[in-house]
């Protein structure tokens, strides 16, 4: 799943630690794709502190959303039906089907939340911002991350930018997608390629707009409280 989506199970949730942990998995995919740390495989290291701990917490429950939802019929089912869409318009592109499927399904997902359900983006920024870098450098040092600024620089533009609320738009929705293709293909997309696929994603956004709220009422009905 993506930012907003891991947000909406805390959505109600004060503690800005657990917020900033339940998307530090991805936040730091994006700051630097050489960085791949397991904190959940050395629990002890982060018991000194309460706000480490609160990170820690909000990072395994990234895992655990992201684990039900990569596993559920609906990801499948309509990861399935979206690459079917896509493959014809991708015959001569070097990107994946299965791969543009599976992020515009998470981003797709996000903007839903946004225009169907108003979940507040102002919120989720709000308390990234109240975290504090020292502790976060911590962190980030524990799990032998020295280069810090790179992952603070990358943070600083993705809060100032409030890029998520462009997903509202399905054209920009597309231009997501085509930044992150451009990680691993130079070139992903032609013009004509990105008006087609375009196309599906808009059309696709009104068939999931039926049925999206399911997997997230099934997924926080098997989620673990926080330890008290």
């Amino acid at each position: 799943m993506n930012f907003l989506s891991h947000f909406y199970f805390d959505r109600d949730e004060d503690n800005p630690y657990r917020i900033m942990g339940i998307v530090l998995p991805d936040l730091l995919k994006n700051a630097s794709k050489e960085w791949n740390i397991r904190p959940e495989k050395n629990e002890e290291l982060f018991l000194q502190d309460e706000s480490l701990l609160n990170l820690l917490q909000g990072w395994k429950r990234h895992l655990e959303v992201d684990r039900y939802f990569h596993s559920s019929e609906f990801f499948s089912r309509h990861t399935s039906i979206l690459r079917l869409q896509i493959v014809p318009h991708l015959l001569e592109s070097d990107v994946r089907p299965s791969f543009v499927a599976h992020i515009a399904l998470e981003l797709m997902l996000d903007s839903l939340l946004l225009t169907e359900l108003n979940l507040d983006s102002s919120r989720f920024y709000g308390k990234l911002q109240s975290t504090d870098e020292k502790t976060l450098d911590t962190f980030l040092l524990l799990n032998n991350i020295p280069e810090s600024y790179i992952f603070f620089n990358f943070l600083e533009g993705f809060i100032r930018s409030k890029y998520l609320e462009s997903y509202r738009q399905p054209k920009d929705i597309m231009f997501a997608i085509g930044k992150i293709c451009q990680r691993i293909w130079p070139r992903p997309f032609t013009d004509e390629e990105k008006f087609r696929v375009a196309g599906i994603l808009t059309a696709y956004l009104e068939v999931l707009k039926d049925d999206f709220i399911t997997i997230f009422d099934q997924i926080e009905l098997r989620l673990d409280p926080y330890p008290s």
